[in-house]
């Protein structure tokens, strides 16, 4: 009779939702390049004291690894598997 394309087909369209997941993957390297931008910039880069920028330097890559990880591990590896 009519056959239905399975749920995760029908949740996860193919399209569009592929160009945002390369985005977000982009965005996790461009937060962590700038951490490490911060992490090896000089003093004069944003008038920051050297200890709030390191902060944020750190801050800003530890987000990015996560980000990147966390979208290659839902979007990425999946597709890969199937």
């Amino acid at each position: 009779m009519f056959e239905r394309p399975p749920t995760d087909e029908r949740l996860r369209p193919r399209g569009n939702r592929n160009l945002s997941q390369y985005f977000v993957l982009v965005m996790g390297v461009v937060y962590t390049g700038l951490g490490l931008y911060l992490l090896l910039s000089p003093a004069t880069f944003l008038s920051l004291p050297s200890t709030p920028r390191r902060i944020l330097g750190v801050l800003l890559v530890f987000y990015g690894i996560i980000r990147f990880v966390r979208t290659y591990r839902q979007n990425l590896r999946q597709t890969n598997d199937e």
